[in-house]
């Protein structure tokens, strides 16, 4: 489903707000964007650009469970499916993203939001940067990235595999920034896997992905994008910072990568995916990609039902995992896994299979009745996330493990909920 599609489905469910007055991209997408969290936005008018911009795409999970045709129960296991079953996308002669070419690009044609007065400049916040290295293929993965001139990106480039890719080139390497993408290719995008795993086979595998070459560089994108930025990564190096993190803290100025931008492909009359940073689209296309590595590496200790990083935890500190205890120490077991499989988490809760774990009250009720912090409680003195503004400058941290279930040692009739009219 391209995101025309997408957007179409959202409007036809009454759910997108539609800005036809001429809008701001300075400040003011952002705030409008804020003000309107729980709805999609399209903005049709944007400065004095031919561009559109959209925000809250990823604003729900019912929003992607729409995109991939499915339940919202549903979206975990078709994630984890995808992963572990990833198929080859077709490759198409002329893609929508090539209607219009542009040899000669100006990225300050293009109404790039600034999202804080504290921001360096304009960012692109929903770039997908995909390469291709000789031994390991292509890489999908998200890094945002701010113009420095019409023809020039300074980005921060995660110490993940696209970092692994230039540190093992040592020289410029090709790259395509892909905007206005399909929810399953974004989704894919921020999956973490092995480094030798092709990202847009596991988007192909979550909903049909159709690719095309690009125009100056051999680099296979998604054919329904609405932008691609055609480039090279370089060696040389520029300030980049502050932004805002997804803790809702400003990340630290650093010497980053330049990207000179060579051409620009874009569908006729395209959309801009402006992602703003610290909501809750930002946080679910963070989040919500780790969740199917956490269930998977629980379920090789215990039987793991569920698997939820929390919106108050901005989707990456703070977990909650359902089980189906069997054993006294599965609570303590699903703890230490869900902590290996995810080391920037910080605290996490387990809890029995008749927890809704999507319902806080209902998780805050286990740990008021089912647990003892003397016999059920777990502290680790660990590396944590970079992005916790707690810890020390060497990203130690103290991480807990609170064991939420039933014991079995105790009469497990008296931790039964009562059920009113029943």
């Amino acid at each position: 489903m391209s995101l025309r599609e997408f957007i179409n489905k959202i409007e036809e469910r009454g759910e997108l707000l539609r800005i036809e007055r001429n809008v701001n991209p300075k400040l003011e997408i952002a705030r409008i964007l804020n003000e309107n969290s729980n709805r999609v936005v399209l903005f049709e008018n944007v400065g004095n650009s031919n561009y559109r911009v959209v925000g809250n795409l990823c604003n729900k999970r019912e929003n992607f469970a729409i995109a991939l045709n499915v339940g919202t129960g549903d979206l975990l296991h078709r994630i984890i499916s995808a992963i572990e079953n990833p198929t080859k996308p077709e490759i198409i002669k002329n893609g929508n993203c090539q209607e219009v070419v542009e040899y000669d690009p100006n990225l300050f044609e293009i109404p790039i939001p600034t999202y804080t007065s504290r921001d360096m400049g304009p960012y692109i916040t929903s770039g997908v940067f995909i390469a291709n290295d000789p031994e390991y293929g292509f890489n999908m993965s998200f890094h945002r990235a701010s113009p420095i001139s019409k023809n020039e990106l300074v980005a921060r480039i995660c110490h993940r595999d696209l970092y692994r890719y230039i540190k093992k080139s040592k020289n410029e390497i090709e790259v395509a920034i892909c905007i206005g993408l399909d929810l399953s290719v974004l989704l894919a995008a921020a999956i973490s896997t092995d480094i030798k795993t092709n990202e847009l086979e596991i988007a192909n595998s979550l909903s049909r992905v159709e690719l095309v070459r690009c125009k100056t560089k051999d680099i296979l994108v998604p054919a329904d994008s609405e932008i691609v930025l055609e480039g090279n990564i370089t060696m040389r190096k520029h300030k980049e910072g502050p932004f805002p993190d997804i803790t809702k803290t400003y990340d630290i100025v650093r010497e980053e990568f330049v990207i000179k931008i060579d051409c620009i492909t874009h569908r006729r009359n395209p959309i801009f995916h402006a992602l703003l940073p610290a909501s809750k689209e930002h946080e679910l296309l963070m989040g919500m990609p780790r969740e199917p590595i956490i269930y998977n590496a629980v379920n090789e200790v215990c039987k793991c039902r569920d698997v939820l990083l929390t919106h108050g935890g901005c989707s990456w500190l703070h977990c909650v995992i359902k089980i189906d205890k069997r054993n006294e120490d599965d609570g303590k077991k699903a703890i230490n896994a869900a902590f290996k499989a995810h080391p920037s988490m910080k605290h996490v809760v387990v809890v029995d299979n008749d927890i809704d774990i999507h319902n806080m009250e209902e998780v805050e009720w286990a740990i008021a009745t089912r647990f003892q912090a003397g016999r059920d409680l777990i502290i680790k003195k660990e590396k944590g996330s970079s992005l916790d503004p707690s810890a020390n400058e060497d990203r130690t941290t103290y991480k807990v493990g609170i064991d939420a279930t039933i014991p079995f040692d105790m009469d497990g009739r008296k931790f039964k909920r009562i059920k009113l009219g029943e």
